[in-house]
């Protein structure tokens, strides 16, 4: 596949090198606002890791040229509503998500497992908490936000998160915190006065991302529509 990279920090260069290590070619690189969409003309696919300021922009200059887009900046889902309409509109191909990481997804589901059986006790409170790099713009991480949003699908007693700290009952609260090359960290927690119950994630280095974000533009091929990890991984 002829891939274009938008977005050539850490994670751009290190899906360039993964991208050819899998004999992909590399069309365009954009590192730079308010780019041309004639840049991207002809490719297969185009992976975003920019900013939340940008991704909106970046993917409307894909559907514009009719290129499918792997998106995976987060901190832009305000503007969700807007992109999946437009992307119906414009019969577009788009695939996001909170975090590629393949042990991540499955730390989502096992997580919704977890979340059935404790809905029976409600006597223990419920907390995430994250830790992430110091350059990550976004707090707390999308990955977070997701955790929680699958908890509170499965918790009764929980209609929302808060960051930082106590609301009331019907709250999880996510502790987010930003460390010097940490790739990321994820820890759900259930705790009462008997004992506490702890699952995690913890990403090693970024190759997760990187590998699962061309898994989804290989995914991507002779499609159109819109698609997440839940297309990608099969439970």
């Amino acid at each position: 596949m002829n891939i274009g990279i938008i977005g050539y920090g850490k994670m751009g260069k290190m899906i360039e090198k993964l991208a050819k290590s899998r004999n992909h070619t590399i069309g365009a690189i954009i590192d730079e606002p308010n780019w041309d969409p004639k840049k991207i003309s002809g490719l297969d696919v185009v992976i975003d890791f920019t900013n939340p300021q940008s991704a909106v922009q970046n993917i409307e200059n894909c559907f514009e040229e009719n290129v499918p887009i792997v998106v995976g900046t987060t901190g832009w889902y305000k503007d969700y509503d807007h992109i999946i309409k437009l992307c119906q509109d414009k019969k577009g191909t788009l695939f996001t998500a909170t975090n590629f990481s393949i042990g991540v997804n499955i730390f989502w589901h096992i997580n919704k497992v977890l979340a059935n059986v404790m809905n029976q006790y409600n006597d223990y409170n419920t907390t995430i908490n994250e830790v992430h790099h110091t350059e990550k713009l976004d707090s707390p991480s999308g990955t977070a936000i997701s955790t929680a949003e699958i908890l509170i699908k499965e918790l009764d007693r929980y209609s929302k998160w808060i960051e930082g700290k106590q609301n009331n009952q019907e709250t999880i609260v996510i502790h987010a915190s930003r460390e010097k090359n940490v790739p990321g960290t994820h820890v759900v927690k259930y705790e009462n006065d008997i004992d506490e119950i702890t699952f995690s994630h913890q990403a090693k280095n970024r190759n997760g991302f990187a590998l699962g974000a061309i898994l989804a533009a290989e995914f991507l091929k002779g499609k159109t529509g819109i698609y997440n990890m839940n297309d990608l991984i099969k439970f």
